[in-house]
């Protein structure tokens, strides 16, 4: 048991260390909202969800959902979520003139997570296939504990002096070039369209 907690805390922190990023440009962009953390964090959960229902579906292949070859595709959902900040940020619409901080929505944060979850169903496909059921629970588990250790790793970066400062003046440019290149790293790691 314990051998196998290693194992998913080690497994969880290599699939999920690009989050860090993504999480922290979050959390700069909703810094002056209220509530921000726990829509972070719930729509962190709701996606990584959503993964490890995929990854143990597609494990024990109680049904196919999808095809190993459509997972890349939801690379176009990040791709299209910075292309939509990218366009409302040329057009002025994403500026902060209220003070209050910009949106950050349960379904934007739960999409892009499940987006970026494609390595995390190939590794975790593989991984399950190979353990017995009390096994992947404990990995389960394990992930879904480890989510908010994520989240709060993240805030704490976002929030430190300097950082959050930085994060939040380049957020109107970093928040979308960060997602069109995860969407692309997506898209092409999977050799999604024929790339």
């Amino acid at each position: 048991m314990i051998a196998s907690i290693i194992q998913a805390v080690a497994l969880f922190a290599v699939t999920n260390i690009d989050d860090i990023i993504v999480l922290a440009l979050f959390f700069a962009r909703g810094a002056k909202q209220r509530n921000t953390t726990r829509t972070i964090l719930l729509g962190q959960y709701l996606g990584f969800f959503g993964i490890l229902v995929i990854a143990a579906v597609a494990s024990y292949g109680a049904v196919t959902l999808l095809p190993a070859e459509a997972i890349p595709y939801f690379g176009l959902i990040p791709l299209a979520l910075g292309i939509k900040a990218a366009w409302d940020s040329i057009r002025g619409e994403d500026d902060d003139d209220t003070g209050e901080g910009k949106s950050i929505t349960l379904p934007t944060v739960a999409a892009v997570t499940f987006a970026n979850g494609g390595d995390n169903i190939g590794v975790y496909v593989p991984v399950f296939v190979s353990n017995s059921l009390p096994v992947v629970i404990v990995y389960c588990v394990v992930f879904l504990v480890l989510v908010t250790v994520l989240v709060l790793l993240a805030r704490f970066i976002a929030t430190r002096p300097g950082i959050g400062e930085w994060l939040e003046r380049s957020d109107r440019y970093l928040f979308p070039l960060v997602l069109i290149a995860l969407g692309v790293v997506i898209l092409v790691k999977g050799h999604a369209f024929g790339i």
